[in-house]
């Protein structure tokens, strides 16, 4: 799920000089941060196919694209096509690609046809452009790049993409160090592939979750490479930790990216989330940050850097398959979650003086998502959601309304990311346990996490 920020909506309108006739999210940025790309949803309100997933929104972009279709491009390439059989094979297997991902948001969405609505040949190279740069296998968007970019002379080298693979979901980010300090990003996404499905009981990855993970860190990796990321670093945390069958993984990272992939300790990931989420951080400290992931939860505390660390296994999705038969939760279930959770708090308090801290900060899914449904968000919006309090009475409040839905309820909410439906109960009561038992009345919701960390560390490393 690429991002969409309140400001992009009259950004995308200013852009297109009339209102979006679909919802969109932001799939790449420019310099500056205004929309590149979009992604539009594969059907209209009123349920008609737009066949364009992929949007080109930049003014500089489509003129540029626009100069190679009046010299005849288009036609040119058509020839080609029917000339060129290996040109001609990529070519149709980008139509079957852009069909199948517009799958992921409806599985009707195929029937649109591939680039640009076409089912063979060339029609829009603005499309296959868009394509391109959101990580398509695209041969006539990578030529096209090659003939226009750089689009903004204020383009310049320095940028790393990051990519957080974690038990629940996939996530990437694209990014350069600021001018101000700080990041600027061109691209962020996330994908629930739940590569822990059943490692918590068998002790391996599931070979189609495997296969979901491999296929979305394929095309976050040319995405990166489209907008000239320099380097790629995957980061894999408990679930990948904890497989014992973990060498096709590893493989398959090595291939798309060329480099290793990285297994982060707890500890490590502890930090990188402390990293991430309290860079430029104006409160009191010393801080005590909170990471609820699928598979661990990281306990950490700290002003400059972190001073105490530990890394717990209470993750969303690890509570939920060990505990949640029902849906919704039965109270029974609740309790026995909260009884595990402080169980492992017990531990906590041996291990980190969470009682030092002066500013809690909870990231990742869980919180930021809790944070979205108590403000009655219409769409997930982290300007609206970075930075800002939620209460505990607020997290109790939202998980009492969430364990009462069903898993299909939950995710029919829209500020609910696909996939994080059925495990957002187990998160929140970690959250709410924690608040309570260390004594902290709201913590700051934080959209910057180990992702950021990840990125900051690479670009210091130059």
């Amino acid at each position: 799920m690429s991002e969409l920020l309140g400001s992009d909506l009259p950004a995308v309108r200013d852009q297109l000089g009339r209102e979006p006739v679909t919802p969109f999210t932001v799939v790449a940025r420019c310099p500056g941060g205004h929309p590149l790309v979009i992604r539009n949803r594969p059907f209209d309100p009123r349920g008609h196919p737009f066949p364009t997933l992929f949007w080109l929104t930049c003014p500089e972009a489509v003129r540029a694209l626009s100069r190679l279709e009046s010299e005849g491009w288009i036609g040119r390439l058509n020839d080609r096509a029917r000339e060129d059989q290996p040109f001609a094979r990529e070519l149709e297997r980008a139509h079957r690609e852009y069909a199948l991902e517009r799958t992921r948001n409806d599985p009707q969405g195929r029937s649109s046809g591939g680039v640009g609505g076409a089912r063979a040949g060339i029609k829009c190279l603005h499309a296959h452009y868009a394509n391109h740069l959101a990580g398509g296998a695209d041969p006539v968007g990578a030529w096209a790049a090659a003939r226009v970019e750089p689009v903004h002379p204020e383009e310049r080298p320095g940028r790393v993409a990051a990519v957080d693979l974690g038990t629940n979901s996939i996530r990437l980010l694209v990014a350069s160090q600021a001018s101000g300090g700080g990041l600027e990003a061109f691209a962020r996404d996330m994908l629930v592939t739940r590569i822990g499905q059943d490692v918590d009981r068998t002790g391996r990855i599931d070979p189609e979750a495997l296969r979901r993970t491999v296929d979305v860190l394929a095309r976050y990796s040319r995405r990166a490479r489209a907008l000239h990321a320099e380097r790629i670093r995957v980061a894999a945390t408990q679930a990948v930790r904890e497989a014992g069958n973990r060498e096709e993984l590893e493989r398959a990272v090595r291939e798309l990216t060329g480099a290793e992939l990285r297994i982060l300790s707890g500890r490590e990931e502890a930090a990188l989330s402390f990293l991430g989420a309290t860079g430029g951080l104006e409160q009191p400290a010393p801080y005590f940050v909170l990471d609820i992931g699928g598979g661990s939860t990281e306990f950490v505390v700290g002003s400059d850097r972190p001073h105490a660390a530990v890394s717990k296994r209470i993750g969303s999705v690890r509570l939920t398959e060990r505990l949640v038969r029902d849906d919704p939760p039965s109270l029974a279930e609740l309790t026995s979650m909260r009884q595990l959770v402080g169980r492992v708090l017990d531990e906590v308090e041996q291990d980190v003086p969470v009682q030092e801290a002066r500013t809690m900060v909870a990231v990742a899914g869980t919180a930021t998502t809790l944070r979205a449904v108590a403000a009655d968000l219409t769409f997930y919006d982290p300007e609206r959601i970075h930075r800002t309090w939620l209460s505990l009475v607020e997290v109790r409040a939202v998980l009492d309304r969430l364990r009462r839905m069903s898993t299909a309820e939950r995710a029919a909410l829209p500020v609910m990311a696909p996939g994080r439906a059925d495990v957002i109960v187990a998160g929140a009561v970690v959250l709410a346990e924690v608040m309570h038992r260390f004594g902290f009345a709201r913590a700051l919701v934080s959209e910057t996490d180990i992702l950021e960390g990840l990125a900051s560390e690479l670009l210091t490393a130059r």
